[in-house]
């Protein structure tokens, strides 16, 4: 009442306050400078990588999808939820392998980098050949190795990523592929297959692998789908995370 003139002043300022946005106050400014120093525990997708013929990620890095630093303080179970629950919601294949799973697939996978596996189809199977690159896995239909040769493109990779596999005992695995050809629940029956065949514990199956790379004249295809009925793997399974069956 002494001052009305200051006091109308200060109401103008305050009222120009709550004009503006929050993008404009100093609040925001600092919401804004923390979100850019944060790293978030998943990357962008695929940032900085290059893609090969078909569409697939080449050299695709676990840098590429994961804080590797930030989750290195997590045990391998609080790692697993994180990877799990992240894929999870996208339309793809992933799993976290063991430690000792893995080691006895890749043993196996130097030896017999390659092998032919069965998806199930409305009527019959329809073979796709796996070849190992390094820690990829690629999938190509047997058809187009038949039309195309070696120039035939993926179909479906694998990824494995063995950073964490020494200090947290598990080895990463996602999952790129072309749903021009496959959807995800057949692409996840061939990433079963995978560690049906070459993690197995019954030697007779595993000696399919062996025939298949080193004795082709007595390998049997009906053989493969054998195994992949007895194994239960032939049914159609839930789209989404790599089941632990072996």
């Amino acid at each position: 009442r002494s001052s009305p003139d200051v006091f109308e002043s200060r109401m103008e300022k305050r009222n120009e306050v709550k004009k503006q946005p929050v993008g404009h106050s100093k609040q925001g400014e600092f919401i804004r400078c923390m979100e850019e120093k944060a790293r978030p525990i998943f990357s962008a997708e695929d940032s900085g990588t290059k893609t090969s013929k078909g569409g697939f990620t080449k050299d695709k890095t676990l840098d590429s999808i994961l804080n590797v630093e930030m989750v290195k303080e997590k045990s391998a179970e609080e790692i697993k939820q994180i990877w799990n629950q992240y894929f999870s919601a996208k339309d793809t294949v992933y799993a976290v392998i063991p430690a000792e799973k893995f080691d006895l697939i890749w043993k196996r996978a130097q030896k017999c980098p390659s092998f032919l596996y069965a998806l199930p189809r409305k009527e019959g199977y329809e073979f796709f050949v796996g070849q190992w690159s390094g820690t990829e896995l690629h999938f190509t239909s047997l058809i187009n190795i038949q039309t195309q040769g070696e120039t035939a493109p993926s179909q479906l990779v694998l990824y494995h990523y063995p950073e964490l596999q020494k200090e947290k005992g598990i080895v990463l695995m996602t999952a790129e592929m072309d749903s021009k050809f496959l959807v995800v629940h057949e692409a996840q029956c061939l990433a079963n297959q995978v560690q049906l065949f070459y993690a197995t514990d019954r030697s007779q199956t595993y000696e399919l692998v062996e025939t298949f790379n080193h004795r082709s004249s007595e390998f049997k295809y009906m053989s493969v789908i054998a195994e992949l009925e007895q194994s239960g793997l032939g049914r159609e399974l839930r789209p989404g995370q790599v089941s632990d069956k072996s």
